[in-house]
């Protein structure tokens, strides 16, 4: 009986342990003022191996793609779009499409304007981590830039 028990404590062990959600993609925020009245927000995905991200400007019909979204703030504007470096390119045959994605990591900018000296820049960003053999359901995570 006592054997049972020992073992029914491990079996759910292991269980417990095999039912954690995986988190793939690590993000990490930066401000730097580029002049008085100007400063770019870096938004950063470490990405685990063998995980991908999407580009901002993957093309629609296929994965979900990494977006931003900023709350309007009284301190700041945008200016232009979210700029990412190149990504890697390739035909996917389960999106039968040409897909644009990141390993390892990529940093997302986004220029703003400010209307003082200091902001504070909030928002959310959505993105879906997948392998060559599997996805994950898209996340949203909000975050909290401030720039001084």
């Amino acid at each position: 009986m006592k054997k049972l028990i020992v073992l029914a404590f491990f079996l759910s062990f292991s269980v417990g342990l095999k039912a954690q959600i995986e988190k793939p993609v690590k993000w990490s925020y930066a401000a730097k003022k580029i002049s008085a009245v100007e400063a770019v927000v870096y938004m950063k995905a470490t990405i685990d191996v063998p995980w991908h991200i999407y580009s901002a400007y993957q093309l629609h019909g296929g994965p979900t793609k990494t977006s931003f979204s900023f709350d309007k703030g009284s301190a700041y504007s945008l200016v232009g779009k979210i700029v990412e470096p190149k990504s890697i390119s390739k035909f996917e045959e389960v999106f039968g499409m040409k897909v644009m994605y990141f390993e390892k990591s990529v940093v997302f900018s986004q220029r703003v304007r400010l209307r003082g000296k200091s902001a504070v820049v909030n928002g959310k960003v959505e993105f879906m981590a997948c392998t060559d053999n599997q996805c994950l359901p898209p996340d949203e995570l909000s975050f909290t830039i401030p720039i001084k």
